[in-house]
Formats: C-alpha cells, sequence, structure tokens
C-alpha cells in the first residue's frame, strides 16, 4: 500500500443534552449523542513488481458513539435570542469498525486492504443560536471535531 486519503462526508448525529450552569453565561455541557455517516477512504496498492499501482476509493458507512464535554458560553439573551460558542473535547467508538484485526467482517474494512481502529479522542470547537419559544427552546449548532489518533491500523 502506497497511500490512504480520508474525504469528509455527509452525516446526520442525534444527541441529549445535558448541561450544568457554572455561572450566568458559562454553562458545562455533556451531550452523548449517535452519529451516522459516511467517508469516502482513496488508497493506493502497487502491483506485485512495484512498476505500477492502482488506485481505489470505498465508500464507508460508520455509527459513532460521540461522548464529548464542553464549556458552552453564551451571550446575554436579546428578545428570544441568545447566541454562543463552545469548546471541549471527548471520546469516539465506531461500532462499525472490527473488534479484532484478525476477525473477518466490518462493513468498513475495504476488503481487508485498510483497516480502521475502533476509538479515538477529540476535540471541538463550534457555535450556535438558542431561539426561546413558548412551550420549547429551539436551538441550532455548528460544530467541528477533530480527532486526534491516527484511524489506519498498521499491519
Amino acid at each position: 500500500m502506497k497511500t490512504v486519503y480520508s474525504k469528509p462526508g455527509n452525516g446526520v448525529a442525534i444527541a441529549f443534552v445535558s448541561d450544568a450552569r457554572l455561572h450566568q453565561y458559562v454553562r458545562l455541557r455533556f451531550t452523548p449523542s449517535i452519529s451516522f455517516g459516511i467517508r469516502k477512504i482513496e488508497y493506493t496498492l502497487a502491483t506485485a513488481d512495484r512498476d505500477s499501482f492502482k488506485v481505489f476509493e470505498k465508500s464507508v458507512e460508520s455509527v459513532f458513539l460521540i461522548f464529548p464535554l464542553e464549556i458552552k458560553i453564551q451571550s446575554k439573551r436579546q428578545g428570544n435570542f441568545s447566541a454562543y460558542i463552545i469548546g471541549g473535547g471527548g471520546y469516539n467508538l465506531d461500532l462499525v469498525a472490527r473488534k479484532k484485526a484478525g476477525s473477518s467482517g466490518g462493513a468498513n474494512q475495504l476488503d481487508d486492504n485498510v483497516k480502521l481502529t475502533r476509538d479515538d479522542f477529540f476535540y471541538s470547537a463550534g457555535g450556535g443560536t438558542d431561539f426561546y419559544l413558548k412551550y420549547f427552546k429551539l436551538g441550532l449548532e455548528l460544530k467541528l471535531l477533530i480527532g486526534t489518533r491516527n484511524m489506519l491500523k498498521a499491519e
């Protein structure tokens, strides 16, 4: 194998929000979630005599359990609106990844040429807005998670 590249893909996440107020505008949040996503992995394999290469691209479906712990700094509420920034870190577990290198099977093992690990730690940063409606609060958030480990298994 010569190269391996990961391309971003789309996904959706469902989360539960638990919130502890540290100060009037500062909160500690734990938002465990399940995320369904697709990644594209492009890898290059050399022929047996190493005189040519073939490029493969595979779509990898993944289901992640995400456990972030974050600090939320919120603006003062203006009418029915407030904005915030958020940052922190956490743990990420890929439920589709192969448990043991010798076992056959997870959908993200790419014909046994590329093997991915199950877990990762990450940093997170983002921002959002809260809209206060009559019976509930609607929050819209955009967040970036940056993994700290190389997810490629070396074998």
